[in-house]
């Protein structure tokens, strides 16, 4: 099997490790992995933003950059959701450019739903020794409607204890744009969700979206917190430093 690596602006500026890791466990499970130097941004902040027009202008890009994939997977739960729900509605239906983000969105996946779903792993070797909680990200729960396939691998992890979060599919707080424009909105929900976490007695917070991870990551710095967050990607490839 051969997939076309979908990196992400987050993951690319901010987390190439999450990438990185989501390819190795690729690699391990015999799947090629080739990555479009094309590829920039989804369009998801413009178009969160109501900004059509410019969402548009980078979507044509995205399309562009994928359009002879067969198989296209992400590390992210958000861009996902807008590559394969919202991408196809910034065109207009019946035109060439509306088609082709139809046939694009249908061959999109979540790095989880993928390895679950498509390739039906659920344990791909790895070893954590270590209790995690889980957060369920909004687009990737909401939008994709992905909720089992991240435990299920959670649970093929040898010595992983895994303890169902409080309130785990309550908003972090992040939200894009969001985060932004209401601070002080966005920092009061992600100490909600942090005190839920510290409840569980969880060394690690693991999610699928390096957003919810970067806005929560930060959160953790200033409450001093012992927890740390990180994408599964990470703990399925072995590659937690200390893990």
């Amino acid at each position: 099997m051969r997939v076309s690596v979908f990196i992400t602006c987050l993951v690319d500026q901010f987390h190439p490790e999450v990438a990185l890791g989501m390819v190795r466990v690729l690699e391990r499970l015999g799947v090629t992995c080739d990555v479009p130097l094309e590829q920039t941004c989804c369009g998801q902040p413009a178009f969160n933003s109501g900004c059509a027009p410019e969402a548009r202008t980078v979507g044509r890009r995205f399309l562009q950059a994928f359009r002879d994939a067969a198989t296209i997977v992400a590390p992210s739960g958000s861009c996902t959701a807008m590559a394969k729900v919202h991408l196809p509605s910034l065109f207009e239906p019946g035109t060439p450019e509306h088609t082709e983000a139809q046939s694009i969105a249908a061959r999109v996946h979540e790095f989880s739903e993928f390895l679950v779903q498509r390739m039906g792993v659920t344990d791909v070797g790895a070893a954590f020794p270590h209790r995690v909680t889980y957060h369920d990200s909004c687009h990737l729960l909401r939008e994709l409607g992905i909720h089992d396939e991240p435990r299920r691998l959670l649970a093929g992890v040898r010595d992983l204890e895994l303890v169902e979060l409080t309130a785990s599919d309550t908003c972090c707080g992040f939200g894009g744009t969001f985060a932004v424009k209401y601070p002080e909105i966005s920092a009061a929900m992600g100490g909600d969700k942090l005190a839920n976490v510290e409840a569980t007695g969880a060394e690690f917070l693991v999610a699928n979206d390096t957003g919810c991870l970067m806005h929560l990551r930060g959160l953790l710095a200033r409450r001093t917190s012992s927890v740390r967050a990180v994408h599964l990607a990470q703990i399925l490839a072995g590659e937690v430093a200390g893990g």
